[in-house]
This record gives structure tokens, C-alpha cells and sequence, in this order.
């Protein structure tokens, strides 16, 4: 019986350490970052053929798409205040380090390039709310 007894105790301390364990990390992790960016294309033929494709192609880690809006097969955009941008992208990123490294990254400038030809382009990060 007294081994049952013991045996159970260090069940209950092992699940408290891990209950305070995971909570520490949880406090340890950065909110993500969001990147919103609001795009008036002047040529959607050539912003989706020459520039689209190229900011594809680019291999980056640490981001998701979480929105794609207007032109160029994006879901509708709705107005709620004010004239809506003709296309509306927003990405989830680890953190703003790995953000700028893409954005300042040879690749993306090259194809930035691309895309000012065809487009004017306003972004901007915000980190998110930590949980």
C-alpha cells in the first residue's frame, strides 16, 4: 500500500513540473508578426505573369499566407470605411527578424522591382497579441 502511496505522489509532482514547464515555454514565446500589405496594380496581366510567379518561386520558411484579397483570383474585398486597395495580402511570420530578412532578401528586392512597374505597394508589420 505504501508503494501505491508514494507511487501516486510522484505521479502528482511529475505532472506539476511538467504543467510548469509547459507554461514557462508558452511565456517564453514570441507573438508572431503579421505583414499586411495593400496593393493598387495598374497592369494585372503583367503583375500576375511577371512579377506574381518570381515572389512565388522565392523559398523562404516561417510564414504563412493567411489572406489574399481582390485582383488577380484573391477573394472579394469589403469595404467597412473608406476605398478598399485593388489587391490585399496578409502573412504570419515567426517573428520580424526572419520577416525583414525576407523582405531586404536579393530575391524578393529583384522581384519587388518587377512589381513596381505594374503596382504600388504599402506594408507594414504588426506583431500580434501574445496568448
Amino acid at each position: 500500500m505504501k508503494q501505491y502511496f508514494v507511487l501516486g505522489i510522484g505521479l502528482l509532482a511529475g505532472t506539476v513540473i511538467g504543467v510548469a514547464a509547459v507554461t514557462g515555454l508558452h511565456a517564453q514565446a514570441k507573438p508572431p508578426v503579421f505583414l499586411i500589405t495593400e496593393i493598387d496594380i495598374s497592369d494585372p496581366e503583367r503583375y500576375g505573369n511577371e512579377f506574381v510567379p518570381k515572389v512565388q518561386a522565392i523559398k523562404v520558411t516561417g510564414f504563412q499566407r493567411l489572406a489574399i484579397g481582390g485582383l488577380g483570383g484573391g477573394k472579394p474585398i469589403t469595404s467597412l470605411d473608406g476605398t478598399p486597395p485593388k489587391r490585399v495580402t496578409v502573412q504570419q511570420w515567426d517573428s520580424l527578424e526572419v520577416l525583414k530578412a525576407w523582405y531586404n532578401g536579393k530575391d524578393y528586392q529583384e522581384a519587388l522591382q518587377i512589381g513596381r512597374k505594374y503596382a504600388t505597394f504599402r506594408s507594414y508589420a504588426v506583431e500580434g497579441l501574445s496568448r
